[in-house]
């Protein structure tokens, strides 16, 4: 059984073999997704005076064995998203497919039964694991919920198959999480994630919080994971150059809604919305000789409030191309003429970005 030094942070491990998946199966899909959460006032009428629109009529496929990347600023939505394709928000309208099997309509042990197939990686490996418990029983957690899934006494075995695949030592499963870095606690919690043999896993800005070495190891651990289990990937993030070493689609969302969908290459190549052009004019150029070709894109003012949107193009009020058409109507995420991919602009045109290759 290979091993890895306690003090060190460990390398992907040893895995089992790849299980190919069925070339185009969906595994997950989002239609018209909407969740508003009400503003209220008083103490006990509690009286509704507005909403806040989180997440405002969303749709998403994810296809087996790919990872699509959703990026944005904070408050855009992304975090509610996660909520609601795990089962943790009820959606105000709209539909979540995993597998087929719509879950928003899910109640009890059928909801139970379908959270199997949908993990999730959190971004803080320090708060989102209990420092009162061991690894062993962190990890071994979700065989006490599903208690179906694997005999008692092959729990612990399992367990430590688990903390193997993520790089980690078997032989400390009795250690507590303040005993290990924090890439260690990331592999802990991916572990955790992978204990049910999900088909989806949500990585909600899994290594934001690490270290830009141990970034990269936790990416490289995903990627190898994907690669011989099958692993589906929803990969939230803010960072562009992240998503863009891991995913292999994109949606840019802002304000509740996605702007920009389409594969990863194309959209990084050739943004055609003018967020996304912004975003990644923000991206730093790590060649000297490269960062005066780059055009940066400031964009002017706050983002507006959720619970009170402009009409029209969300984008509007910060937009360099605006009109009058764009306040007047809101334009549809659609693939125009001359785009290969879809874009939420009525003035949607391809631009250059210089990403730091001569």
């Amino acid at each position: 059984m290979n091993t890895v030094p306690p003090d060190a942070d460990g390398g992907p491990g040893t895995a089992g073999p790849r299980r190919e998946p069925p070339a185009g199966d969906s595994v997950l899909e989002v239609r018209d997704l909407v969740k508003h959460f009400p503003i209220t006032q008083g103490i006990v009428l509690r009286r509704r005076v507005g909403e806040v629109r989180a997440v405002d009529g969303l749709s998403l496929d994810l296809r087996r064995g790919r990872t699509l990347g959703i990026v944005g600023e904070s408050g855009c939505g992304k975090s509610t998203l996660a909520k609601l394709l795990l089962g943790l928000e009820k959606p105000t309208e709209g539909t979540i497919r995993v597998r087929g099997q719509d879950i928003t309509a899910l109640r009890g042990k059928e909801l139970l039964e379908a959270r199997r197939n949908i993990q999730m990686v959190f971004q803080d490996p320090y708060t989102s694991l209990n420092p009162r418990m061991t690894v062993g029983d962190l990890v071994g957690e979700p065989f006490q919920i599903h208690t179906g899934v694997l005999p008692r006494n092959r729990r612990r075995a399992r367990v430590q198959e688990l903390l193997e695949l993520v790089g980690l030592n078997p032989d400390h499963i009795n250690r507590y999480p303040h005993q290990f870095s924090g890439g260690q606690r990331q592999r802990i919690g991916i572990a955790r994630a992978l204990a049910l043999e999900p088909e989806v896993l949500l990585c909600d800005e899994p290594v934001s919080a690490l270290d830009v070495s141990i970034q990269a190891q936790v990416i490289n651990l995903l990627e190898q994971l994907q690669d011989e289990m099958g692993l589906t990937y929803l990969f939230i993030a803010h960072d562009l150059s992240v998503v863009h070493h891991i995913a292999d689609q994109l949606g840019v969302m802002y304000l509740g809604k996605i702007v920009e969908y389409g594969e990863a290459a194309e959209i990084y190549d050739a943004p055609t919305h003018p967020y996304t052009q912004a975003l990644l004019s923000a991206v730093p150029v790590p060649d000297p000789r490269l960062r005066g070709l780059r055009d940066e894109i400031v964009l002017e003012g706050d983002v507006p409030s959720p619970a009170n949107p402009p009409s029209g193009c969300r984008f509007r009020t910060r937009c360099w191309k605006a009109q009058d058409l764009c306040a007047e109507v809101q334009p549809p995420l659609e693939t125009r003429p001359g785009s290969p991919h879809a874009s939420a602009c009525h003035f949607a045109e391809e631009r250059d970005v210089v990403h730091g290759t001569p």
